[in-house]
């Protein structure tokens, strides 16, 4: 919708729990759902090697197969991700990503520090 964060500033409830947000459903607040593509390195330098290979213009894809860490399908891609299935700072994160492509990616930089590592994380879709 609007994305001007008019429909309720859940953002910097306390707490910030991991658990499912019941309250997400339905068109409020952007979308309850966001197809995202990510590149994770447990080291944080590691995660700023994969940076550099973006900003030199790589696709992310590409980036993602030799430096992701996690077991994401081929070229980091996680597919369609829910509100409320995804770990605090990376579901702000990926939620608060204009949709981009392949080959104008947004992602997050510097790159979302979870239990997981760092994150960079880009949003293809969302509905």
């Amino acid at each position: 919708c609007c994305g001007k964060g008019i429909h309720g500033g859940a953002r910097g409830s306390p707490g910030g729990g991991e658990s499912g947000e019941g309250k997400a459903q339905g068109p409020k607040g952007g979308g309850s759902a966001v197809k995202v593509r990510h590149i994770l390195c447990e080291k944080h330098g590691r995660a700023m090697e994969a940076m550099e290979k973006l900003k030199a213009g790589v696709r992310f894809s590409e980036v993602a197969s030799q430096y992701s860490e996690d077991k994401a399908r081929q070229g980091g891609d996680l597919g369609w991700m829910t509100r409320g299935s995804m770990v605090g700072p990376f579901q702000e994160a990926a939620f608060a990503l204009p949709v981009s492509s392949m080959d104008k990616p947004v992602y997050t930089d510097p790159p979302v520090k979870t239990k997981f590592g760092y994150h960079i994380i880009m949003v293809e879709g969302r509905k």
